[in-house]
């Protein structure tokens, strides 16, 4: 209805005002990196230091694909016709011209805000004279040094980047979807717990039955129990990040920090960085497997989740009380209109 396609339309522009990633640091290089964020083609590029920039990944001249170009002098060159544009957008120089002053000021390209923290850079599609609401999650961890950290993934799955989130909040399925990885079929209940939410920031926290460590994926701190429990604090900042901290009741512990990158309405991306002060000496192989495996099993059935977008009437699915992550995070979302 066009009252739907309204709504839909508002959420994209609240979604356009925050920050998403587009792709783990090791991605981006000397060749522009070609993605899509919300529908939108980007590109993104580094210049002589090392900065990474982003802007749409289209030439203004022929619409050809920035991406196919390359990079110099802190500037990028469309790989069509030679156009060169520069950071914010300008187009610099047209080979085909003799005087750089008939360059008509319409010669430009959208510039987008573009940082890079976590090990991931991180895109707005806001012009640069905007700013970007709200600044990225606070995971000290991962930035101490004092951890190991583990990158995985990413994961590119067929379906909203809103339920790829809502499953990595799900305690329910742990025991069918991940038995003896993450849950217990025999322990299948979801402890109670309750969501506090904060502005546009989710907070609950959950002491709930754990599956032992596997042999070939040895990568929890739960070895000495012998009916595992894992303590999980979580943190869902909207629209698509989670941190959660995990620990089994001594000192050592685990911090996940998950985001998805809103790729089109029907397609994500989803990073997932893993911190640790143990394990020291285990390959980032072994946890980046494991990973590998869970998401896989849950990609299966996400993908299979009609509609591929979170309802976020809550009249449009059933919730039970062990539901209370997902009827906060749909409350939360339409709240800030991100949903």
């Amino acid at each position: 209805t066009s009252l739907e396609s309204g709504a839909d339309a508002r959420a994209l522009t609240a979604l356009t005002r925050r920050w998403h990633p587009v792709a783990y640091s090791g991605e981006i290089n000397q060749q522009p990196f070609g993605t899509t964020l919300l529908g939108e083609p980007v590109v993104v590029w580094r210049d002589e230091t090392g900065r990474p920039h982003a802007m749409r990944d289209l030439c203004i001249h022929r619409g050809t694909a920035l991406s196919l170009g390359r990079v110099a002098s802190n500037e990028i060159i469309c790989a069509y016709h030679g156009w060169r544009y520069t950071a914010d957008g300008k187009c610099s120089r047209i080979p085909q011209l003799t005087d750089s002053s008939q360059i008509p000021p319409k010669a430009r390209v959208d510039a987008y805000h573009c940082q890079e923290r976590y090990g991931l850079v991180w895109v707005a599609l806001l012009s640069l004279s905007e700013q970007p609401e709200r600044s990225l999650a606070q995971v000290p961890e991962l930035e101490a040094g004092e951890w190991t950290v583990v990158k995985t993934g990413p994961f590119s799955w067929q379906t909203n980047a809103s339920r790829q989130v809502e499953n990595f909040t799900d305690f329910g399925h742990f025991p069918w979807v991940h038995p003896g990885l993450l849950g217990d079929p025999e322990r299948p209940e979801v402890p109670p717990h309750n969501v506090r939410t904060e502005g546009d920031v989710l907070h609950y926290e959950v002491l709930r039955p754990e599956a032992p460590n596997s042999k070939e994926f040895p990568v929890f701190s739960n070895a000495e129990q012998k009916q595992p429990q894992r303590r999980s604090r979580y943190e869902l900042h909207l629209p698509y990040t989670i941190v959660l901290r995990l620990g089994w009741g001594g000192r050592e512990g685990m911090v996940y920090f998950f985001v998805s990158q809103p790729v089109k309405e029907h397609q994500c991306r989803g990073y997932c960085i893993i911190g640790r002060n143990y394990n020291f000496e285990q390959p980032a192989s072994v946890l980046q497997e494991f990973e590998r495996v869970i998401f896989s099993q849950d990609q299966r059935i996400a993908e299979s989740q009609r509609p591929d977008k979170v309802p976020f009437d809550l009249a449009a699915e059933l919730h039970l009380k062990f539901d209370a992550v997902a009827v906060a995070y749909r409350r939360a979302m339409k709240a800030n209109g991100l949903g």
